[in-house]
């Protein structure tokens, strides 16, 4: 499995404990935005993003392009 095929499933498996903690009721929106990063799903948002990132520049590598 490639790098950029890691960070996908690594993101979907997120997206889907994601859902499952929304759904669960123990969602708070203000841990979700807290800026200190302190709360689990703050720290979760922080990872998501990166990985988020990782694969934006992946793609650019990937087609010889730039940010």
């Amino acid at each position: 499995m490639s790098e950029k095929q890691k960070i996908i499933q690594q993101m979907l498996d997120m997206q889907k404990r994601f859902i499952e903690i929304e759904q669960s009721g123990k969602f708070s929106t203000e841990q979700y935005y807290d800026n200190e990063g302190g709360s689990e799903l703050a720290l979760y948002k922080k990872t998501y993003d990166d990985l988020a990132r990782q694969l934006v520049d992946l793609a650019h590598e990937e087609k010889g392009s730039h940010r």
